[in-house]
């Protein structure tokens, strides 16, 4: 599958900003139902948290697509 890349330019991202972020929820409250109702997977481990921090290298995988969080370089 496609991996889809996520840079950030902060030290972490949490779930539920990742989520909305990349377009997959739009609101918090759609976050928690989102997060209940689905698998979400951080570096092969089920995450059920919202405030889970993702980092730079990590790989998300929701419903077998597969995202990578990564640094978004200022210069």
């Amino acid at each position: 599958s496609v991996m889809n890349k996520i840079f950030i330019s902060t030290e972490y991202i949490k779930l539920g900003q990742f989520l909305k972020f990349s377009g997959i929820v739009f609101t918090g409250s759609e976050c928690k139902m989102f997060i209940d109702k689905n698998s979400v997977k951080n570096n092969g481990n089920e995450i059920k948290q919202r405030g889970k921090k993702l980092f730079p290298g990590d790989l998300i995988e929701i419903n077998k697509e597969k995202f990578l969080i990564e640094r978004k370089n200022d210069n």
